[in-house]
């Protein structure tokens, strides 16, 4: 098998993932890059000498460590940093189309404010400052008025945006897009710990991975990937499983051992009724509540296994003796782009890693301890609201902010019920948007504030979501000015706290990040070029979670409705990016035909809703509806249909506007009992031929 596996390797991850197991693919991305380069848009270089400078680039949300080839200052490529030891080299798709998107027709080329509906008339950086100003003046000291929005997990502007706000007497209007990070630090709370989990599939012999697609959307994908093809060594037998279970036959699924297809509404019953079949098997362990724990997973017999997953019994058995017989097994539980997976999830698959007694051990599960800050007053990131929650309360009149600030976030898009969402920024009345492209968000502000491409700024990464340890990466401006009317949201917002009467300690960005490696105890030069801090682990005991898993509620199929998965590809975009023009090169006709999305499904799901291959559907959940065509797929769990992230822009460039239809419109919200979290990811949809 080790032969058509490899080659498999090589086509379907290498190809689409990103970087990890061949060169061969990035000859074909060469090719699609010289036929790119006849774009107007791209700049013609000169003749001169390559050179190669160290960049953080956080165009994806984990942020790749690359090296950006410049001729005469001008960025023509980006590669792997050979040097940084979380990537070893490897970069991810979108990353490596980063001095494309440099140069994208879908940037903000200057500050810019609205004079019409759609219609929007550049200013200078002078006048749109102070017109920022003039809307906060009147706002300070009224709790509630200014609220915020971050897309980015990692960064300290996130310090600097939160300690305004509290500066300004709006403490509790930091928000932050609700990711994979948000619910597992809150999912940790709820198993009586502190901290960020992080996952050693490194140091792991066996990985199973429930719904987190972690070699190609979830996590660091590129140190993932490295991870994986460490254990597939040429030649040689595999030195680690890797078991994926999920609802779709994804670029993950294809290449692992073995996969489960596991509906999305069934993800806490798999892990719960595998627990049980641990727990018979003879698996214990000290924690307080395992007790009770034990009592619920007795609740999953084998029976209500099948009748939740469609999968056979047998299938259990099979992967209880595969993790008896791994000397380090990994459990990680999760949704891709923070997919609205609850903490309920992340808590039911992290209990098997307390269970095995794989918290804090090599190859394991482990806690990372929060970060000190560069800003006293800066809110914690454990303690972050989620902007999902704050629309909603917008939305019947429970929050009522006056000025709206969205840093490098899409909520108009990237947010279920996209559709409410974005008529609950409507009743704001004045939004600005830190963006560096015309995405749906700063296509309703009222200011668009440029912000610099990765290129162009100084940022920082401190553990992003996935690592083992405590890591922090950070970089500088590869180029010496800017190619857009540009500056970073960061030296905005400190400039515009100075003429608030706020000081935050700082002038520039610059100095905030710098503040951080050494609170970090990091060398912030020895940072720029490429290299990584990595601090200690302090550890931390958990407990199963069986008191807030016994309040999961599970979510039931009435017959007249299906099991919703998105399915993401990094390759193709994200929540913040959408797909870079060179990337829909990968895009498949049975993906996307013409403008028309293809929704995914197996035989016996179309046969159940009277469709077949290439007709034309309505999927209905809420208030939102898409239209697509139907793709036959026998990589498509039981009762679910699958569709594709990324897709139905409305701004951005002619290249990805218009193409496909958007996800997030028929995600619905519940409220995770327990948790007073929203969540999606057990969402479920009519189906209608039209």
């Amino acid at each position: 098998m080790g032969l058509d596996r490899r080659g498999f390797v090589k086509f379907v991850v290498g190809g689409v993932a990103g970087t990890l197991f061949t060169p061969v693919i990035w000859q074909g991305l060469d090719d699609a890059a010289t036929w790119s380069q006849n774009w107007g848009w791209i700049p013609r270089l000169n003749k001169g000498e390559v050179k190669a400078t160290s960049a953080l680039s956080k165009l994806c949300p984990t942020g790749c460590a690359v090296k950006v080839k410049t001729v005469g200052g001008l960025p023509f490529a980006a590669v792997g940093n050979t040097e940084n030891p979380m990537s070893k080299g490897g970069v991810c798709p979108v990353c490596a189309a980063g001095a494309q998107l440099m140069y994208s027709p879908a940037r903000v080329k200057s500050p810019m404010k609205k004079v019409g509906e759609g219609k929007y008339e550049p200013i200078k950086w002078e006048d749109a400052e102070a017109m920022l100003v003039e809307k906060l003046t009147p706002l300070k000291g009224q709790d509630g008025k200014i609220a915020a929005i971050s897309g980015d997990e990692t960064g300290s502007a996130n310090e600097v945006l939160s300690a305004m706000l509290a500066g300004l007497g709006s403490g509790g209007g930091f928000h932050v897009m609700p990711g994979e990070m948000f619910t597992a630090t809150k999912g940790v709370k709820l198993m009586g710990g502190n901290g960020q989990p992080g996952f050693d599939i490194e140091g792991a012999d066996l990985v199973l991975m429930i719904g987190a697609d972690a070699l190609d959307s979830w996590g660091p994908t590129v140190a993932n990937q490295k991870a994986f093809g460490a254990t597939r060594p040429t030649g040689a037998d595999a030195t680690a499983q890797f078991i994926y279970a999920g609802p779709v036959l994804n670029n993950t699924a294809s290449v692992c051992d073995k996969f489960l297809a596991v509906p999305p509404t069934a993800t806490t019953a798999f892990s719960l009724a595998l627990a049980n079949q641990l727990i018979s098997a003879g698996a214990v362990c000290p924690a307080s509540d395992f007790g009770d724990y034990k009592a619920l997973a007795a609740k999953f017999t084998p029976e209500e296994f099948e009748k939740a997953t469609g999968l056979k019994s047998e299938v259990l058995k099979d992967l209880v003796a595969k993790i008896k017989a791994a000397k380090a097994p990994l459990v990680i539980a999760g949704a891709s782009f923070g997919q609205g997976a609850g903490a309920l999830d992340f808590v039911a698959g992290a209990s098997l890693n307390v269970l095995l007694g794989r918290v804090g051990q090599k190859g394991g599960m482990t806690l990372l301890s929060a970060a000190p800050k560069a800003i006293a007053s800066a809110a914690d990131r454990e303690n972050a609201k989620d902007a999902a929650s704050f629309l909603a309360q917008v939305a019947t009149g429970k929050a009522t902010p006056a000025v709206l600030l969205v840093y490098e976030a899409n909520p108009a898009y990237a947010l279920p019920q996209a559709g409410d969402m974005a008529k609950a920024m409507g009743n704001i009345g004045f939004k600005v948007s830190f963006s560096t492209y015309m995405d749906e968000t700063a296509a309703m502000a009222d200011l668009i504030l440029p912000a610099p491409h990765p290129y162009e700024r100084f940022d920082d990464a401190m553990n992003p979501y996935g690592v083992a340890k405590p890591t922090y990466l950070a970089g500088k401006p590869v180029i010496a000015k800017p190619v857009m009317d540009v500056k970073d949201p960061v030296d905005v917002m400190l400039a515009a706290a100075g003429k608030l009467g706020l000081s935050l300690g700082f002038e520039t960005y610059a100095d905030v990040i710098k503040a951080k490696a050494k609170a970090l105890g990091a060398d912030f030069d020895a940072l720029a070029a490429g290299g990584i801090w990595n601090g200690e682990l302090k550890g931390g005991a958990l407990s199963l979670g069986a008191g807030a898993l016994a309040k999961a509620a599970p979510v039931k199929l009435d017959g007249k409705t299906v099991a919703l998965a998105p399915v993401s590809k990094l390759a193709y975009g994200t929540d913040n990016l959408a797909t870079p023009p060179a990337n829909l090169l990968v895009v498949r006709d049975s993906e996307l035909l013409g403008k028309d999305l293809l929704v995914q499904m197996n035989a016996a799901t179309a046969k159940t809703l009277g469709v077949t291959e290439g007709n034309k559907i309505k999927l209905t959940a809420g208030d939102g509806e898409v239209k697509a065509l139907v793709h036959v797929n026998e990589g498509v769990a039981a009762g679910t249909v699958a569709m594709l992230m990324g897709f139905g822009r409305s701004a951005w460039d002619q290249f990805t506007k218009g193409k496909g239809d958007n996800v997030y419109k028929i995600l619905t919200v519940s409220d995770e009992a327990g948790t007073g979290l929203k969540v999606w990811a057990g969402s479920t949809v009519t189906v209608a031929k039209i």
